[in-house]
């Protein structure tokens, strides 16, 4: 469609996002929509709306809607929409149910091993191997763990949603510079996804005024793993499967953040012997903010470095058309650098001390 349309489309999605999202913080007021597991370890107050995932969701459907409207729907030619809806609906309606009766871990994997499964049948697999049962494996371990990385990463204002944004932008430049054709419905989905993510961010900048509550991260999460494989894996995908190391570069500078978090988080926990699936006050953002810096600079850190890393994967993607070995020892340290420096925090800075009675 012509450049007209988009222009229509953006102005309607911010302008339906920001009444979305002022009628949910209004009504919440109302019809408290708030985490149930109030007493869990947490970094910021439980009793804000955790109603950012109702409107990440109303904009989703409305670019589905508009895709249908004007390009139809023909299950054999775009069945791999059927697939992306299928999941963001149960993901959803996952991240909905532990926000209101706080369902146990073991419910949540459940649910994210089954959308990597309906995105293996719908054929959102990552193209590493000949040989399918490699490609599906780490399919599922793809799905499960950046769905369960975006729910970690959400463990402070203004972190998940602009870096989930940052992403989706890269994937939109993928598009457009890398000379394969995609589905027009994967770009009416980023950039609705991405314009909602900035009219939250006005109102999840510190201090934030709601959370996009685990219904929101499901949703973030199952769309990211669906992005980073069609754009950052597979279009980095060679023939010839000779330790194609493009794919992994490509897709570490992009989600270099909820990478280093997640694993972060995971091996201190187990250190300690304990769970990494419960929350605490351990990740990457805490540290950096016992360091010295407020939430609103640690989150123009995390956003810096997720626009310089992301722009680096779009190049490798898209402009650097010969891959070779130096190109990997630079990208692979890079991303070595990144790791190495937030992994190091955890160790170096401690949490405030509280006063003794």
């Amino acid at each position: 469609m012509d450049s007209v349309f988009y222009v229509i489309f953006i102005i309607c999605s911010f302008f339906l996002s920001y009444v979305v999202y002022r009628f949910l913080l209004k009504r919440s007021n109302k019809y408290i929509l708030k985490k149930a597991n109030v007493g869990g370890i947490r970094w910021g107050l439980q009793t804000k709306p955790i109603v950012g995932g109702l409107g990440f969701f109303f904009i989703f459907l409305f670019a589905i809607f508009t895709f249908m409207f004007f390009y139809g729907f023909n299950f054999a030619a775009d069945y791999k929409l059927f697939g992306v809806i299928m999941v963001v609906i149960i993901s959803f309606m996952m991240g909905l149910a532990d926000d209101i009766i706080n369902t146990p871990p073991f419910f949540k994997f459940i649910v994210q091993l089954l959308s990597a499964a309906i995105l293996i049948y719908f054929g959102f697999i990552i193209d590493i191997s000949p040989i399918k049962i490699i490609n599906y494996t780490i399919t599922v371990f793809w799905v499960v763990g950046i769905m369960n990385s975006m729910n970690m990463l959400d463990n402070m204002d203004s972190i998940a949603g602009p870096v989930s944004l940052v992403i989706l932008a890269g994937s939109v430049f993928i598009m457009f510079f890398s000379g394969q054709p995609v589905p027009d419905f994967f770009l009416l989905i980023a950039v609705a996804m991405a314009i909602v993510l900035l009219v939250f961010l006005i109102y999840n900048w510190p201090p934030a005024r709601m959370y996009m509550g685990d219904n929101g991260s499901q949703i973030l999460g199952a769309l990211l793993a669906v992005f980073g494989i069609v754009f950052f894996w597979n279009t980095n995908s060679d023939a010839c499967y000779c330790y194609n190391s493009k794919q992994f570069i490509a897709v570490l500078l992009a989600f270099i953040i909820p990478i280093t978090d997640t694993t972060t988080v995971t091996i201190n926990r187990l250190r300690r012997g304990k769970s990494p699936f419960v929350g605490g006050k351990d990740h990457t953002t805490h540290h950096l903010n016992y360091l010295g810096f407020s939430p609103r600079k640690v989150s123009s850190i995390l956003i810096g470095i997720s626009i310089f890393s992301t722009s680096l994967s779009v190049y490798v993607t898209c402009f650097l058309k010969q891959w070779e070995l130096i190109h990997f020892i630079v990208f692979g340290i890079f991303c070595l650098l990144v790791f190495v420096s937030l992994f190091s925090l955890t160790y170096i800075s401690k949490p405030p001390q509280r006063a003794e009675n």
